[in-house]
């Protein structure tokens, strides 16, 4: 009779190893569902409500744009924007 209970249960490592087994699929499961789903902070203009001249205006402060091409887009937006109105 000795000795039925000795070695039938899990030890403290293999707590610990199954343990850390959940948080590696947890954190792998949670990982893909975060990069499948569509990112909205990808595009500025994405549901932020901002016009095209405000989002013109942030790319020539953040130095995407230089002072020529804002001017050139500048003009052909307030271009259209005239004939829509």
């Amino acid at each position: 009779m000795m000795g039925w209970n000795s070695g039938g249960g899990m030890g403290s490592l293999g707590w610990l190893g199954m343990g850390v087994f959940w948080l590696i699929l947890l954190g792998l499961i949670v990982w893909l569902v975060v990069r499948l789903l569509p990112d909205s902070g990808s595009s500025p203009a994405r549901g932020t409500g901002d016009s095209a001249l405000d989002i013109l205006d942030r790319r020539l402060a953040s130095g995407q744009l230089d002072l020529p091409s804002w001017q050139a887009q500048r003009a052909t937006l307030l271009g259209v924007q005239d004939v829509n109105k």
